[in-house]
């Protein structure tokens, strides 16, 4: 009995398999195959929001109110066309105005003593920047000396005279004489002082020669910066050895090659704009003072002088610069905006177009030429569109700190 019972689970359990099996390698046609491939939450509803597509979010603007915008110097304008000068581009160097250097020398022969400036000091004109001991001077120290001993007898001489004179003692004649040896006197006595003041000696050194020995002073001739130094103490000097290079280099000058082709279009007196590598955006107004008589045979150039107001020294002698020079408009009107209108993010060239009274929106641009502050738009913005022409730099960092609170 219990093996018929055996037999019969065994017999059960294979027509349990069977059907299993045939279940999922036969499946229906109806809602057996639909199930299957349906995936959960994605019914016909769920079709649709898998087709839809999120919104694009809007570009980021700035919101300023008029009142603020007065007080940030924001200033708004239309988008107009302007005849642009063209511009000739020419590389040169800074160098030293050489108008304005002094090499600095001892008049006379000395062994410095001490030295008072050195590289890269600034220096006023008049400042004393050595001092030398000078067997020259002394000598001329000795005879000024002497030449005042010489007037004051002189000058009592005179005055004995003209007593005797008065009580008829003496003759009439002999006063002359008296004046004529004082005025000798007082002639050899100004021509000694005039000799120091001429070696370098101020009066108030002349006012202490009396007391004792001084040192003959180096002084500066003009203002400035010491670009070079060769003072050492102990070291002898003379006017052919120079001391010191004294540079004002509150004006530089800029020399460039202009091609052959642009020449006619250079003159004199002519605008010019340069920038270094060192100050990137910095530009600095000067004017062409000079231009060569002679083309380069090799290069077909000719050099152009530029002198440049230099303030803060931030140009350096030896700086390489791009020089831009603008020639007489003769193009066809293009878009343009101030430069200052033209902010840079992210690599990107901006411009803030301005959509309500408060709203201003960051549109992106591409530039073309720029001449006397303006700069052109090729794309990106149209004409009469209003813009911010002034102060966007502040609604740039109005929308870096938006981006960054968003963060």
């Amino acid at each position: 009995m219990k093996h018929k019972n055996m037999i019969c689970a065994a017999v059960l359990a294979l027509v349990l398999v069977a059907a299993f099996g045939y279940r999922f390698t036969h499946p229906a046609a109806g809602g057996g195959a639909h199930a299957e491939t349906e995936e959960p939450g994605h019914g016909e509803g769920g079709k649709e929001e898998k087709g839809e597509k999120k919104e694009a979010p809007g570009p980021a603007t700035v919101r300023m109110e008029p009142g603020v915008q007065l007080q940030n110097g924001v200033v708004v304008a239309a988008a107009g066309k302007e005849r642009l000068a063209a511009v000739i581009s020419a590389t040169g160097k800074v160098e030293v105005n050489a108008d304005r250097v002094a090499h600095v020398s001892p008049r006379i022969a000395g062994k410095i003593v001490s030295v008072h400036a050195s590289l890269g000091d600034g220096v006023r004109s008049g400042q004393v920047l050595a001092r030398l001991d000078s067997v020259e001077l002394g000598e001329a120290l000795s005879r000024y000396r002497q030449s005042q001993t010489r007037l004051e007898l002189a000058r009592n001489n005179m005055q004995r005279v003209k007593t005797l004179v008065e009580k008829k003692i003496a003759a009439r004649k002999e006063i002359l004489q008296a004046e004529t040896d004082y005025r000798m006197a007082e002639t050899e006595l100004h021509t000694d002082r005039e000799r120091l003041l001429l070696f370098g000696v101020s009066p108030d050194d002349l006012d202490r020669a009396a007391k004792g020995r001084i040192l003959l002073p180096v002084r500066s001739p003009i203002g400035g910066v010491v670009t070079e130094k060769h003072a050492i103490v102990g070291e002898l000097s003379d006017p052919a050895k120079s001391l010191y290079t004294i540079a004002d280099l509150s004006s530089v000058w800029v020399l460039v090659d202009i091609h052959e082709k642009d020449l006619a279009k250079v003159r004199r007196g002519q605008a010019v704009t340069v920038m270094v590598g060192a100050f990137p955006g910095r530009k600095f107004r000067g004017r062409v003072t000079y231009l060569a008589d002679a083309v380069d045979e090799a290069t077909r150039t000719v050099k152009a002088r530029v002198e440049v107001a230099n303030p803060g020294r931030q140009l350096k002698p030896e700086m390489f610069a791009t020089v831009e020079l603008a020639v007489a408009a003769g193009a066809q009107p293009v878009l343009a905006v101030p430069e200052e209108a033209v902010q840079e993010l992210d690599g990107k060239k901006l411009v803030f177009a301005a959509r309500k009274e408060n709203e201003f929106e960051p549109r992106a641009v591409q530039l073309g030429q720029a001449s006397g502050g303006m700069v052109e738009v090729v794309s990106g913005l149209k004409e009469g569109e209003r813009l911010a022409v002034k102060g966007a730099f502040i609604l740039k960092s109005e929308l870096k700190k938006g981006e960054l609170e968003g963060n």
